[in-house]
């Protein structure tokens, strides 16, 4: 009838079918909501051979900043000083600059044979590096120990604490190389997310680069 007004129950229906309460109906597809979560998620983490290339620059150009910052100072106070006391180097030095030149040479010819798929002579050459790794490592100790047996230590004199922090902090570098041959000979190939020519590739780039530092340590030292 005219001026009457609607039931409760009529308006409360007309009320949820426009959504006033918030209670209409679910939409079709409800696994709409699962689909965005899972898109949401963080992807896996996979590393490419790029990374690794920029990790290892990354690592290397930070080596070479702390050497060249420790070489400043010396030749700072190889000019400066009046209490500088020449080293007189051990000739092992020069045996142990051998070593580590060779280990680089077998190191490419390893890498050289992986090329043409000579599996066996890769692992061959690479197991002759990392030993030749090792033999340069004993072979400072030995320069360490002929100096400590002339009476120079490390806090004798300012060139000796030169010396044995510049053959030191190489030597723990170098060691990070050794790893690093170790890593390459023992892995997974199956299971490792870039080629092992590609890990060869990366290793050989600092394995030359802490060659290259030796040989810039030792002139150093030997003119100063």
């Amino acid at each position: 009838m005219p001026g009457t007004s609607a039931p409760p129950d009529i308006e409360l229906i007309i009320e949820e079918s426009h959504g006033g309460g918030g209670g209409g109906l679910p939409p079709v597809g409800g696994d709409e909501g699962d689909d965005n979560d899972s898109g949401n998620r963080p992807r896996k983490w996979t590393p490419t051979p790029r990374r690794y290339s920029t990790g290892i620059a990354i690592g290397i150009v930070s080596i070479l900043m702390f050497f060249m910052a420790l070489a400043s100072a010396f030749i700072i106070l190889r000019r400066g000083s009046p209490m500088w006391v020449t080293v007189h180097l051990p000739r092992i030095l020069w045996l142990n600059t051998l070593i580590l030149l060779g280990s680089s040479f077998t190191l490419e010819r390893a890498r050289l044979q992986l090329s043409l798929a000579d599996t066996r002579g890769f692992r061959k050459l690479w197991a002759m590096t990392t030993v030749l790794g090792f033999l340069f490592v004993a072979g400072q100790l030995a320069a360490w120990r002929q100096l400590v047996a002339q009476g120079v230590f490390i806090a004798s004199n300012q060139a000796s604490s030169f010396f044995y922090i510049f053959t030191g902090a190489h030597a723990v570098h170098l060691l990070g190389g050794v790893a690093a041959l170790l890593f390459v000979a023992m892995r997974n190939s199956e299971k490792s997310q870039i080629s092992i020519s590609m890990a060869a590739e990366i290793t050989s780039y600092y394995w030359h680069f802490m060659d290259g530092l030796w040989v810039f340590l030792l002139v150093l030292l030997y003119l100063g």
